[in-house]
């Protein structure tokens, strides 16, 4: 079966970021970009897939600027067989409906019954992609996915619920998101470091429908407030369950 996964560009959770443009993004000087943790584990999923079926291609797509052909060459190391950038000018919007049409248009174009997705990106953390882009092509969906089959025309997902799990069966084409669960993402070899500088990866540009989300400004994280010994010992636990209970209002 062919898979087409979706990813998305973030910045690196260990990188120190500045905020610039009237502190409404993010300055990528000096920034590490990656592929969404979550997108990780769809790739993994749609790779594991592919071999266990012994034949079928695993194509990743991506919205940006020309700075993501980058990533996508890590993923094609990672055992993805192409790529495709599609290429819109200026910043990519926050927006999730709009990045859903234009991911959306292309998918209509393309033969695949399966489109994976990270069940959220790293940086905006919206969960919206993915179902939006399902119900725009007018396929089932489902969420929050661990783990998977393919069947015969149909797909089986285990999703984690309180106290089990639950499954659900959708009939192909279909749109799945993925969270953590059975799929980390392997190591780059380097044969498929090499092997990813002549794997296909197409360059389309599309135009980005407006956003309707405007993002106002952003801001650091507050400071931690720094620590209080309240003494030692015994003698200090009825003045810390004090503090607990009028201060820190956790009691």
């Amino acid at each position: 079966m062919d898979i087409v996964v979706c990813v998305k560009r973030v910045a690196d959770t260990e990188t120190r970021v500045r905020l610039s443009d009237g502190a409404t993004v993010i300055d990528p000087a000096g920034v590490k970009y990656i592929v969404s943790p979550y997108d990780e584990f769809a790739l993994e999923a749609a790779l594991r897939t592919s071999e266990s079926g012994g034949e079928g291609l695993v194509t990743v797509m991506t919205l940006g600027e020309e700075d993501s052909q980058e990533t996508l060459r890590a993923v094609l190391a990672a055992g993805a067989d192409a790529a495709v950038l599609l290429r819109v000018k200026g910043s990519v919007t926050m927006d999730g409906l709009a990045t859903a049409k234009a991911l959306a248009a292309e998918l209509e174009t393309r033969e695949e019954k399966l489109v994976l997705f990270g069940v959220k990106a790293g940086d905006d953390d919206q969960q919206q992609v993915g179902p939006m882009v399902a119900t725009l092509l007018g396929r089932p969906c489902a969420t929050n996915v661990t783990g998977f089959e393919v069947g015969e025309g149909v797909i089986r997902c285990d999703r984690s619920v309180e106290g089990g799990t639950e499954v659900v069966e959708l009939d192909l084409p279909a749109v799945v998101t993925l969270t953590k669960g059975a799929f980390e993402l392997r190591y780059a070899s380097l044969k498929g470091i090499m092997a990813a500088k002549k794997k296909p990866l197409e360059l389309k540009d599309t135009n980005l429908p407006q956003g309707r989300l405007t993002v106002e400004g952003l801001d650091y994280p507050p400071e931690r407030a720094e620590g209080r010994i309240v003494g030692e010992g015994v003698e200090a636990v009825p003045e810390l369950v004090r503090l607990l209970r009028d201060e820190a209002n956790v009691l």
